[in-house]
């Protein structure tokens, strides 16, 4: 008896043939059968009419905190996700020095926007070294499975202390941090990772470890993997901030020495910057040319534009630094909306001049009205300048800032207005599209449990089936078989877990089971449920009539089951 049946859908298998009608069986969380199935099962979905895919894997997470004490990981859960890699952009929270967990958390809160109080209130600090921290992991259950990287600011802080933000690392140095990422590979990492992007600091402004290694700190690291022929390095490059040109390019450069070195596979962070609208292209062709002559470096684009939401739940927003507007902040929701109508308020509010701002880059997005767009269901991911504060502002005849308050203001006061900062400065996604369809390129990007105040782009895998396959107007569309091969296959070779990421006998049966017909983005929302009552952006999606992980029924008609049948992933995984 088979184990689970999913019978009579469209099977898309993961590596762009045609989908077909057929039957899926599982037993003892593998795939058994794929076609016609015959014989009884503990449990049948009916899937005719509807979409069978493999579990999305989504290589660019960042739960490392969450993933302590959270067992759904939301929002990646809630969008078919099954496999999630996290440790990226060199942060996470191992090794640590007794007492030092302090540094750590301020890293995370700095360079991925995840509220400090949260995360001392979530973690409970069980372990120093990297091995321990997977061992921590591995001890919890959960809705998808768990990856992870070596991350190499945590470690430059636990070997170089006061000196990793900018210090040359010693020999000595180097070799303590070599034998850290070895033993972190060895009990099961994925990869290690780092960042370079001159964008990132620490909640405290310090610069992050690692920000300025040399090229022989980062080779030696790279040689961790070259030694075992497996593993990935991962790397957010300089320039991605928008650097100029020359530093740019000679940042790729450096990245295919290393990939060379490494030998086994370097991925990097890719987006369209305000700075050269097109150096994308150089930077993925480039790429190209250095994966023809066999140097194994794959750029990581995302499917969307990235950006900032803000409304007045938010830490920031237009009138965050307005006197009247600090008066009210501390007020609930309701109670600052109440006042916020009242016309005298409205009125003192509008007249002030915004203050100083906490962020070098804030002033630029609370006061250009001519890139901030209303967030209103159903999603436009497509907008116009047509579609701009500043447009209609202009069409009513009044100013943009008066345009923004009302906004926000309205219904419930929880709407959002959206600053997108990467990949949108043509005002369409065509470039977007022409970064996934480039050879080079691999999806990702979708940075889950990070920004948690400002962005949630993790729902990324529903965009890519609703705007990219089904929706889209204003440009080419997808096509379904290529779209889930990219969000499977192609990003479980990328990590080298061959036993996922396709339908076929024999491999791990995480599975979605789609109403694509009715798969619906949510509208984001700011809620309040990490540790602490911390805050973060949720977005939900319809349309999942299943999501399986190692055959068991996570999601069912979007909602969790309860079972958690996800584990901590150590080391790459063979085909079956």
């Amino acid at each position: 008896m088979h184990d689970l049946v999913i019978r009579g859908g469209t099977v898309v298998d993961g590596l762009a043939t045609e989908p077909f009608t057929g039957d899926v069986a599982v037993t003892n969380g593998r795939i058994t059968e794929i076609g016609r199935v015959d014989g009884a099962a503990r449990e049948t979905v009916d899937a005719d009419g509807l979409l069978v895919t493999p579990g999305f894997v989504d290589v660019h997470t960042h739960y490392d905190g969450q993933a302590t004490w959270d067992s759904q990981l939301g929002p990646s859960c809630w969008h078919g996700v099954t496999t999630v890699v996290v440790g990226n952009c060199g942060v996470g929270f191992a090794p640590v020095h007794p007492g030092g967990e302090q540094e750590l958390v301020e890293l995370m809160e700095g360079v991925e926007d995840i509220p400090g109080t949260a995360l001392w209130e979530g973690i409970d600090w069980r372990w120093e070294s990297f091995p321990e921290y997977l061992d921590a992991l591995a001890e919890r259950p959960r809705m998808m499975d768990v990856g992870t990287h070596v991350p190499h600011a945590a470690v430059r802080a636990y070997v170089m202390g006061d000196r990793a933000g900018s210090g040359v690392a010693t020999p000595d140095d180097l070799a303590a941090m070599v034998d850290i990422a070895r033993a972190g590979m060895d009990a099961g990492a994925l990869g290690i990772s780092t960042s370079r992007i001159l964008a990132h600091h620490t909640s405290r402004g310090d610069e992050v470890p690692g920000t300025f290694a040399d090229e022989d700190e980062l080779r030696a690291l790279a040689g961790v993997l070259r030694e075992r022929g497996n593993g990935v390095f991962e790397v957010v490059p300089r320039g991605m901030d928008g650097e100029v040109s020359d530093a740019a390019h000679a940042e790729l450069e450096l990245l295919g020495r290393l990939a060379a070195h490494a030998g086994t596979r370097l991925t990097f962070s890719v987006v369209q910057t305000h700075t050269e609208l097109d150096r994308w292209r150089v930077i993925l062709d480039r790429s190209a040319e250095l994966r023809d002559q066999g140097i194994p470096i794959y750029p990581q684009v995302a499917n969307r534009a990235t950006g900032i939401l803000f409304g007045l739940q938010s830490k920031n927003n237009v009138f965050c630094t307005r006197p009247s507007y600090i008066e009210l902040a501390a007020l609930p929701l309701a109670d600052r909306l109440a006042r916020m109508r009242d016309p005298q308020v409205r009125a003192r509010i509008l007249a002030e001049p915004n203050g100083e701002f906490d962020h070098p880059l804030a002033s630029f997005v609370y006061e250009t009205f001519s890139n901030m767009l209303p967030v209103r269901q159903p999603m436009e991911w497509e907008p116009t300048p047509d579609d701009t504060m500043a447009a209609i502002a202009e069409r009513e005849g009044r100013p943009a800032q008066e345009v923004v308050y009302d906004f926000l203001t309205e219904g419930d006061g929880r709407n959002l207005v959206m600053f997108p900062f990467t990949n949108y400065f043509h005002f369409s996604l065509d470039d977007v599209h022409d970064m996934l369809e480039h050879p080079a390129s691999v999806w990702g990007l979708g940075d889950g449990g990070a920004h948690c105040g400002a962005a949630v782009d993790s729902s990324g895998p529903t965009l890519m089936l609703t705007h990219w396959v089904r929706d889209r107007v204003r440009g080419p569309r997808i096509d379904l078989p290529t779209a889930v091969r990219w969000m499977t296959s192609d990003t479980a070779d990328l990590y080298g877990l061959r036993d996922r990421g396709r339908l076929a006998p024999g491999f791990r049966a995480d599975l979605n089971v789609i109403d694509h017909d009715h798969l619906q983005l949510g509208q984001p929302e700011v809620v309040f449920d990490l540790p602490a009552g911390g805050r973060r952006l949720m977005q939900r999606a319809t349309g999942y009539v299943a999501t399986v992980v190692a055959g068991e029924v996570t999601i069912r008609d979007d909602e969790a089951t309860g079972a958690l049948p996800g584990r901590l992933i150590r080391g790459e995984q063979p085909i079956p």
